[in-house]
């Protein structure tokens, strides 16, 4: 029984990352190439029965302690090999794992092939980038839908203003810490070019770009993103100084004007969120404090309970 369940883990976690790694990490070699040098300052189902108290289906550390006690090790080492071969499919990961609690609650909706605590622990291991290791609470079901079109107005985008923000993160429990903390993320990985092109050719309609992004990274954009006729599938990285490390210069970057989405960039801009910013550039040990107790939040957003939700057994279908 302990061997069938190491398997299907094992299965899980592998069709998660091939998933991502197949929609990321093919073209990393010939698009995913850093921007020219720019200078930085840089589960239980409740009781039926009268007789019995319900029970409660909450996260815990040990939740797998008994029927698979092996599961952080098994997610561990899968996901560092996948990483080792395709090393974009860790912030694709960290992102899929965002785009689900943010879409109906972390309940693996955004994708059918993983299990959702299978997406929390592979986004949690550490992708060999620098970044801080932490335990991830298990115990989410599974959601038994999985909508496109309940993805319009739950999360972010590249352009949302700190007012747009903090109102998608307020509404997930979350407050202006946890956005900023949790936007740190887009230290690693990569953006299309169709997400700054605003930004760099014709920003509100002016025909000139943003005045607030620096006039070294809009030139090195401009060399990897044409304003029209270029290839969608070209992407440029989130933190133009150290793309493949996970550290605190994301916020170094703001702090230059060197923000790769308009997002990104009013973090620094808005006096809401200017303090938070400056404190976790100013030191990388705070940043990944705040990084992990902010993730540790977003992976209870809308848990589901009882009959809301389902254990996958096979991760590519329902149970109905």
């Amino acid at each position: 029984m302990d061997s069938l369940r190491f398997f299907l883990v094992r299965r899980r976690v592998l069709f998660l990352l091939l998933l991502v790694a197949s929609a990321v990490g093919t073209s990393r070699a010939r698009e995913a190439q850093p921007l020219p040098p720019v200078a930085t300052a840089v589960a239980g189902k409740a009781g039926s029965s009268s007789r019995r108290a319900p029970e409660r289906h909450g996260l815990s550390l040990d939740f797998y302690a008994k029927s698979c006690p092996a599961v952080d090790q098994i997610v561990a080492n899968v996901t560092a090999a996948r990483f080792r071969d395709f090393p974009a499919a860790g912030p694709g990961v960290l992102r899929l794992l965002h785009h689900d609690c943010f879409v109906e609650g972390c309940d693996a909706s955004i994708l059918i092939a993983p299990t959702a605590d299978v997406a929390g622990g592979a986004a949690a291991s550490p992708p060999k980038a620098g970044g801080p290791f932490y335990p991830v609470k298990k115990g989410r079901k599974d959601s038994k839908v999985s909508l496109a079109g309940k993805v319009r107005g739950s999360l972010p985008r590249a352009n949302s203003t700190v007012d747009e923000l903090l109102r998608v993160f307020a509404a997930k429990g979350l407050d202006a810490g946890d956005l900023v903390a949790l936007s740190g993320a887009h230290t690693v990985g990569f953006a299309h070019c169709v997400h700054v092109l605003g930004r760099i050719y014709d920003f509100r309609g002016t025909r000139r770009p943003d005045p607030l992004m620096d006039a070294r990274l809009v030139k090195a954009l401009r060399m990897s993103c044409p304003s029209s006729g270029g290839s969608s599938r070209v992407v440029v990285p989130f933190d133009v100084s150290t793309p493949f490390q996970f550290d605190h210069a994301y916020y170094a970057n703001l702090q230059a004007r060197l923000g790769l989405l308009a997002s990104d960039q009013a973090l620094f801009l808005d006096a809401r969120t200017r303090p938070i910013v400056e404190e976790l550039a100013a030191d990388k040990a705070r940043f990944f404090q705040a990084f992990v107790a902010s993730m540790d939040r977003m992976g209870s957003i809308r848990i589901k309970k009882g009959k809301k939700g389902e254990v996958r057994k096979v991760c590519s279908q329902h149970l109905l």
